[in-house]
């Protein structure tokens, strides 16, 4: 090559140097521009997430019940992008100190191009900043993604704080984030990548407080109607007993009727209704679905009680309001609207003692009277409800009878005249009964003794008797005796009641078919 031709390849050499250099400075301070820019995004955002949080512990002052998880959650997240954003603020200063030395400002960077102080201070194998960093970033974005329950915003997000690179053409070997961003990086363009990382935090947190502020209503019923309702707990008050109501504001969709399932089947309506049937405390459940403002299904569960009773009305004789003494008198006792179990009464004169759903009165000294009160528990507290008094008598003379089966082999009571019976049924009783058996009163008394008295052909009476209340051999003998269509009496009658007292009663009239 001639020294004329070399000539020439210096001066492009040194042309493209000169190039290169203007180059170089052009893009450094394309860097710097996009640097302030950044700043004054950075500003911006920090202060819209100052709000939402501000917005964010309002809601919570108004309402702590219900904005108290999500105003947690924001409080945490407001704390750790701050923490984040505060870490990545220590490394730019570090690198500018680096480069421009103990004073050093990464807002007034003057050694722009220096390519040593972003890799010591970031890929230094005693601080590992970088490798710190890359974990810190790693675990910020796994957190805040999963505030955020959208999948395109969540999605959105990740890419934003992705840590993963692809290989250079020509590399060997998986490439780290970190020397990535920041080997062999002039110290403007490292801080630069650090405030556009700064940038994206903002950014994710914005994206998440928004997503937390939202879900504090997204899970309320939406409803277009405000009515207010009274809800007695009974329709039925009784005189000196208490009145108790809800009255509430329901607020309804007249557009989106929620679903009502009672014991798992749904109600049509909304109205639950059937025909009552047996007596007594009954309970029911079931649940409501209703549409959430998110679309999902808010259940609630719900139960209720109702008392069946039977229609009654109480009709009271008052001529006729006794007791007898000596036998267990059944009483029927019950509150209209209260339960039994939940019904008591008293007796002076007496005892009074409950037998299942009824009451057995035992009144005590004859010609008195006995008195019966009756209370019942309601909201929770004995209410007098009423009493009634009733005379004490004795119980009256039994009827004798001679126990014989009819026809058809069924036991009746023979009570004497005008009907008759046959030889054969006298024959084949045992004895003399007494009873009363008038179908209002059925008490059995004990007879002690009786006689009998028979009349012979010449009139003469004849009398014999008992063996207690059986016949005895002779009044047998008797029996045998007699014709088709005599007659003959029994007299003398003592029989012994529940009540103790022995009494003599009527005598009866015996007359054979």
């Amino acid at each position: 090559m001639s020294p004329r031709q070399r000539m020439i390849n210096l001066m492009y050499i040194v042309l493209t140097a000169m190039l290169a250099l203007n180059v170089s400075s052009d893009v450094l301070n394309g860097f710097n521009q996009v640097q302030d820019g950044l700043l004054r995004t950075n500003l911006n955002m920090s202060a819209k997430n100052d709000v939402q949080f501000r917005y964010l512990s309002e809601l919570y002052e108004k309402n702590p019940t219900k904005a108290r998880p999500w105003y947690e959650k924001g409080a945490e997240l407001h704390s750790r992008s701050a923490a984040l954003y505060s870490r990545i603020d220590s490394l730019k200063t570090a690198i500018a100190r680096q480069a421009d030395g103990p004073k050093g400002d990464f807002h007034n960077l003057v050694n722009l191009d220096d390519l040593e102080a972003a890799s010591v201070t970031m890929l230094n194998p005693a601080s590992n900043q970088g490798r710190r960093l890359h974990g810190e970033i790693d675990a910020y974005r796994e957190y805040v993604a999963a505030l955020i329950p959208d999948t395109v915003k969540r999605k959105a997000v990740m890419d934003m704080l992705s840590t993963t690179v692809r290989n250079k053409p020509g590399t060997v070997g998986p490439a780290k984030w970190e020397e990535r961003m920041f080997d062999n990086m002039p110290a403007v363009a490292a801080v630069t990548i650090l405030t556009k990382l700064q940038n994206d935090i903002r950014q994710a947190e914005s994206e998440a407080l928004t997503n937390l502020i939202t879900s504090i209503d997204i899970g309320d019923v939406r409803v277009n109607e405000l009515n207010a309702y009274v809800i007695p707990n009974s329709n039925m008050v009784m005189r000196g007993g208490r009145y108790s109501a809800d009255i509430v504001l329901a607020a309804i969709d007249t557009t989106q009727r929620p679903d009502i399932y009672v014991n798992g089947s749904r109600i049509p309506g909304g109205v639950y209704e059937f025909v009552a049937g047996s007596v007594g405390q009954h309970e029911y459940s079931g649940y409501i679905e209703v549409a959430r403002g998110d679309g999902t299904l808010d259940r609630r569960p719900f139960s209720a009680s109702y008392t069946v009773m039977e229609p009654m009305a109480t009709i009271s004789p008052t001529m006729m309001n006794v007791l007898y003494a000596g036998i267990a008198n059944p009483i029927s006792i019950s509150v209209p609207g209260v339960p039994m179990n939940a019904v008591q009464a008293t007796m002076t004169n007496g005892t009074l003692t409950r037998q299942g759903d009824t009451w057995v009165a035992h009144p005590g000294k004859v010609g008195s009277e006995a008195v019966i009160s009756v209370s019942a528990t309601m909201d929770g507290r004995s209410q007098q409800v009423g009493s009634m008094t009733f005379r004490v008598r004795k119980l009256p003379d039994p009827s004798p009878y001679i126990a014989i089966r009819d026809a058809q082999g069924n036991p009746v009571h023979y009570k004497g005249s005008p009907k008759r019976i046959s030889k054969a049924s006298l024959m084949e009783a045992e004895g003399v009964g007494a009873a009363i058996d008038d179908d209002i009163l059925n008490v059995t008394y004990t007879v002690v003794s009786f006689s009998t008295v028979f009349f012979d052909s010449m009139g003469n009476a004849i009398p014999e008797v008992s063996d207690g209340p059986r016949f005895s051999a002779r009044q047998k003998e008797q029996f045998r005796r007699l014709k088709p269509g005599k007659s003959f009496f029994i007299s003398d009658v003592k029989a012994k009641g529940p009540d103790g007292i022995t009494r003599d009663i009527s005598p009866i009239q015996v007359s054979l078919n």
